[in-house]
């Protein structure tokens, strides 16, 4: 992991690049943004824009300033792009497509494999809570924990029993949340620990 780290390091654009280049799809404000929260492309076609000009009068001092400025604009979106930019990151226990942190941080590379009926858990769970939270994938800062733990914390969210059945329960017993409120407390969680996400990569890289 130490390799994957300093080699993801030496692709962090300096800050001083960040704030004296051009705007662009792959300016060094892009590549860092995509680093630190997942390439997606509402990231270079709506949030690199926004930092850009604000970035002209108000420059950050540190990648965590970034990270906290960012988080500030998202919030202020339309629903449908929050939905957009949490949907850019990986679905828990997915193994393929998978940036080198996200890996790192799902232990996808770990010494220790996940058991293969977890992994199928966790893609029921998963596809349970985008059934019961529509727009949405779950995000969760999984600090070092097992997926395991991951798919329980989920079943927990979804008011079901811990267990390894692949399908239980079924798919077609789920229903969409009924509260507006409920799904947009979810997505507000989501975004807050996309962020919390994005400095744990800051601290693995040793640039907090």
């Amino acid at each position: 992991q130490q390799s994957v780290n300093s080699q993801m390091a030496s692709v962090l654009p300096p800050l001083a690049d960040i704030h004296g280049s051009e705007s662009g799809s792959t300016s060094p404000l892009a590549t860092t943004l995509s680093i630190l929260f997942e390439h997606s492309p509402i990231l270079v076609t709506l949030l690199e824009p926004q930092l850009h000009q604000i970035l002209k009068s108000r420059p950050v001092s540190s990648y965590g300033g970034l990270i906290d400025l960012s988080l500030q604009e998202i919030s202020k979106w339309e629903i449908p792009e929050q939905s957009e930019f949490i949907s850019g990151h990986p679905r828990i226990g997915e193994s393929s497509n998978l940036s080198k942190l996200s890996a790192s941080e799902q232990g996808a590379q770990g010494v220790k494999p996940t058991p293969p009926e977890v992994l199928k858990r966790l893609e029921h769970l998963n596809a349970a809570y985008e059934i019961r939270y529509p727009g949405l994938r779950y995000i969760t800062f999984v600090n070092g924990r097992s997926r395991a733990a991951i798919a329980e914390e989920m079943e927990d969210k979804l008011g079901w029993a811990h267990s390894l059945e692949a399908e239980s329960p079924p798919l077609e017993s789920v229903q969409p949340v009924e509260e507006e409120e409920e799904w947009l407390a979810e997505l507000r969680r989501a975004v807050e620990d996309v962020g919390r996400i994005a400095k744990s990569r800051l601290i693995s890289l040793g640039v907090a």
